[in-house]
């Protein structure tokens, strides 16, 4: 299975739309959002994705209870602060990130395979101890100035970051 990545969208419509047409290219066939989408009006934006949606709110998220309502008219799942994920026995962890003890935590508990998290704007792949950690950096490209997703390849266990074109 092929999973998306992706992370601080910050109400930057060209580029969500650009990365929506990215992720059906790619044939993912579930997209996790660290969130920070930050507006209402963001989520219809992902109806034209191919895959399922699983998001969690950010930092920025300030209308959650319009974020929630708009994810579930596009049939995407908007989780809440922390979303627990299983996928053929792999158990994912997706938060934002901007808890930092928080995140250091849920990374030091073993509990998890994979911890997804944003909240940096930088994309970074590393492992500690046997816990894959994923941050797919921004798409917005605001702080970085980098456009970026993963793609997360669970057979291969492999993780791979892609730069948008802007």
């Amino acid at each position: 299975m092929l999973v998306g990545v992706i992370s601080d969208t910050h109400d930057n419509l060209p580029l969500i739309d650009k990365v929506v047409q990215k992720l059906n290219k790619d044939k993912v066939e579930l997209v996790l959002h660290a969130g920070d989408y930050v507006s209402p009006f963001v989520p219809p934006r992902f109806k034209s994705l191919k895959a399922k949606l699983i998001g969690v709110y950010g930092n920025n998220c300030a209308e959650r209870y319009m974020l929630r309502k708009r994810f579930e008219d596009i049939g995407a799942e908007l989780k809440g602060f922390f979303a627990e994920i299983n996928i053929d026995g792999l158990k994912i962890a997706l938060l934002h990130g901007h808890e930092k003890e928080l995140l250091n935590s849920i990374i030091n508990s073993g509990a998890y395979n994979v911890v997804i998290h944003g909240h940096t704007h930088k994309a970074e792949v590393r492992t500690v101890n046997k816990t894959l950690i994923i941050n797919p950096g921004e798409v917005c490209g605001y702080l970085s100035g980098e456009y970026t997703y993963a793609l997360f390849n669970i057979e291969k266990f492999d993780v791979k970051i892609v730069q948008l074109d802007h």
